[in-house]
């Protein structure tokens, strides 16, 4: 390897962890997904990677288009910058829905108490809940067994914009060995810090016993997802 391709290298490796450090985006959904669904480390782990492959991915398939199209460094940025807001306002509209069904599941699966007398005088009291099917609050029912695809789908959406400009340099210049290792490069580190973040992560949120508040657990994923999405839009993270 000579040393322009090292130095890319490095510069990708050191681009692709801070990018991931900086956007909570990266790993905040998959943690709270995971803790509210009960989901087992291994899916966790497989959705992650799944949803940073596509995130990568997309981004690589843009800036290698934007070379093919002679399109400018400029209006690639804005291309990014739009894909941005985008992957950010359907993070919010998922976290919202999602935070109004987990508020609509915990007030049915809320178990009440009720005295119930009899004609002889004697009576014994007996619980109920509004979940009339019965449902157990940490089963994961059909109608949104899609979240693991809504992630995907947003984070396909989402921009990886300083993979950008490192992947149209070699190109420009017909690099494609120094392209291939840039996608290499940056996509594995990317993807490789996604699982490990979410998977520490996770581990430690498990530790963490909400008692009461644990019938909430859906509802609390779908806040933290749309003031993720909210932070990004906000803040530009």
């Amino acid at each position: 390897m000579n040393s322009g391709l090292f130095l890319l290298c490095v510069n990708s490796a050191a681009v692709a962890v801070l990018h991931t450090l900086m956007g909570p985006d990266h790993y905040v959904p998959f943690i709270v997904m995971a803790r509210a669904r009960r989901w087992s480390a291994w899916r966790t782990a497989w959705t992650t990677l799944g949803c940073g492959f596509g995130h990568v991915g997309g981004a690589a398939a843009l800036g290698l288009v934007g070379v093919a199209g002679g399109i400018g460094l400029q209006r690639i940025a804005r291309i990014e910058s739009f894909r941005g807001n985008l992957a950010a306002w359907a993070l919010i509209a998922f976290g919202a829905v999602y935070a109004a069904w987990g508020l609509r599941r915990a007030y049915r699966g809320h178990v009440h108490t009720h005295s119930h007398a009899h004609a002889d005088g004697h009576y014994h009291l007996h619980a109920h809940a509004h979940d009339h099917d019965h449902a157990h609050v940490h089963d994961e029912p059909a109608q949104v067994s899609l979240t693991p695809w809504v992630l995907f789908t947003i984070f396909v959406l989402g921009p990886c914009e300083p993979m950008i400009p490192l992947v149209m340099y070699p190109a420009a210049g017909g690099n494609w060995p120094g392209v291939a290792l840039v996608v290499v490069v940056f996509g594995a580190i990317t993807i490789a810090m996604m699982v490990g973040i979410v998977l520490l992560s996770l581990y430690g949120v498990n530790l963490v016993r909400l008692g009461r508040v644990e019938r909430f657990s859906h509802a609390l994923a779908g806040g933290t997802i749309l003031t993720t999405g909210c932070a990004i839009l906000l803040l530009g993270l």
